[in-house]
């Protein structure tokens, strides 16, 4: 995304709300045939998917981490658009008694006027009330129970520009709150690509590729095994959904990736397999031919391979 006040609409109370970018956010809340079409084209491709996990013995589900356009349209001010035409709300109608999809949207608007706001008020990303509040969702949706103190975990509390403020004159500070989720979970396996960057401290740049384990030996972790396919908002560190997860389920498998890897899903055959997104990457229909084994070089001309030579700065 190029930096610049362009892609950033200041709302109420200095809220800020992402509007442009590579992903064209603002064609998230348009009509017409190509969008249509795009929705067409998802609906089928979860349908599709949900049938194949099915085959192989899999409970499938689907979420879509809906923009903060879509959740809190009341702090918008200023900006020309159709929340009711957001593709989060229109692929939870096309997909209303679907078992491979969950509607977010409807959860997160009824909970945004709560004590604890739902999103950063200056990043795109949920917060972690908003991600517990998902994820509550999710485990109902799954038949699975949260551990008991699941929201009371110890919290790390700090101040950060964030990714929106970034790209404002002043840059404006948050308070960040992330939570300690990590106490039964360990993490026994991580991607050559992720382990390369953590031994540079460079991790906070790895993204598409990342892929970890965690796994859960305790007597009331959920006995099933879960793959994630997902983005920055459940992340390979335990402190968002992938860490909520892992607290909660014998093993997680995390792959941050839009697309699947079928080869890989049917190598472990997890009992689920949950698929995570935010709204904005909904521009583009994944074609589910990723590769986990090779993604840390794919793309990349060795980069793995210099990081790994490179001595640490």
């Amino acid at each position: 995304m190029a930096a610049g006040r362009e892609n950033v609409h200041v709302g109420r109370d200095g809220w800020l709300f992402l509007i442009g970018g590579s992903n064209r956010v603002m064609d998230r809340y348009r009509g017409g045939l190509r969008h249509w079409l795009l929705l067409r084209g998802w609906t089928r491709l979860i349908e599709a998917r949900a049938r194949r996990a099915e085959s192989l013995g899999i409970r499938c589900l689907h979420v879509i981490v809906p923009e903060k356009l879509s959740v809190y349209d009341d702090k918008v001010e200023g900006l020309r658009y159709a929340p009711a035409k957001a593709s989060t709300r229109r692929l939870a109608r096309r997909l209303a008694r679907h078992p491979a999809y969950l509607d977010l949207l409807a959860p997160l608007r009824a909970g945004r006027d709560g004590p604890a706001p739902l999103y950063l008020r200056t990043d795109t990303h949920w917060t972690i009330q908003g991600c517990l509040l998902a994820y509550r969702e999710i485990m109902r949706a799954l038949g699975a129970i949260p551990p008991a103190d699941i929201g009371a975990r110890p919290q790390i509390v700090s101040e950060a520009v964030m990714d929106l403020g970034e790209k404002l004159p002043g840059q404006p500070r948050e308070r960040l709150d992330r939570f300690m989720l990590q106490r039964d979970a360990k993490r026994v396996e991580v991607g050559p690509m992720l382990a390369a960057y953590e031994a540079q401290g460079r991790d906070r740049e790895a993204h598409v590729g990342a892929h970890v384990v965690y796994r859960n030996e305790t007597e009331a972790a959920d006995p099933r095994r879960l793959v994630l396919f997902g983005d920055s908002c459940a992340h390979f560190d335990p402190f968002l959904l992938t860490g909520l997860l892992a607290e909660s389920f014998r093993e997680v498998h995390f792959v941050w990736s839009a697309n699947l890897d079928w080869a890989y899903i049917e190598r472990v055959r997890p009992d689920i397999l949950l698929f995570e997104l935010a709204e904005r990457f909904l521009a583009r229909l994944p074609k589910d031919d990723f590769d986990v084994t090779v993604s840390g070089q794919r793309g990349t001309g060795g980069r793995v391979a210099q990081m790994k030579a490179a001595p640490a700065q």
